[in-house]
């Protein structure tokens, strides 16, 4: 197991975010789990007044019927209006881009956004759709078979590993 300067990582995406919204009113919605944390983060440390949206993409996967439905799902949770706003929808991995996809189907559920952003904190590369991020905290190229797993501290501090995946 291979760990990531994960902090390092973050700061780098929070100075890449910071000068993207800087002077813009945004929403921050994070997919549900690690997305979620990096977007809570991003709220307090950009001092962002407007509640963090919470997605849990599972419905709106492209993959559903054949995963079947993970015994961890819980509703999504979006507290401001989405027609019209400046969304950043913040996920902790990027690969092949279906997740993002999958998120940005269920935000049009609620309403049309003027605008979505994407900020992740690891792009792995892989992409099977057209799909890039406009804030990355680090740029990892690994195989396939390994995961990049982000878990998060009691103090809130996070931590990057890398696994091989499960056969």
């Amino acid at each position: 197991m291979i760990e990531l300067d994960a902090e390092a990582i973050y700061r780098t995406l929070l100075a890449r975010v910071r000068s993207r919204v800087a002077g813009h009113d945004v929403r921050l919605v994070g997919v549900r789990t690690g997305g979620v944390w990096v977007a809570e983060r991003l709220q307090r440390d950009l001092g962002i007044a407007h509640p963090v949206g919470v997605l849990d993409i599972s419905f709106y996967r492209d993959d559903f019927g054949r995963q079947g439905l993970s015994p961890t799902v819980k509703p999504s949770r979006i507290e401001f209006e989405v027609a019209g706003q400046r969304l950043l929808l913040v996920d902790d991995v990027l690969y092949t881009g279906r997740t993002v996809r999958a998120a940005m189907n269920e935000l049009f559920d609620y309403g049309r956004p003027a605008r979505i952003d994407l900020a992740v904190l690891i792009d792995r590369g892989g992409r099977e759709l057209p799909i890039e991020a406009g804030m990355v905290g680090a740029t990892v190229e690994v195989p396939p078979e390994v995961n990049i797993v982000l878990t998060r501290d009691e103090a809130g501090g996070f931590h990057l590993t890398l696994e091989q995946r499960r056969a």
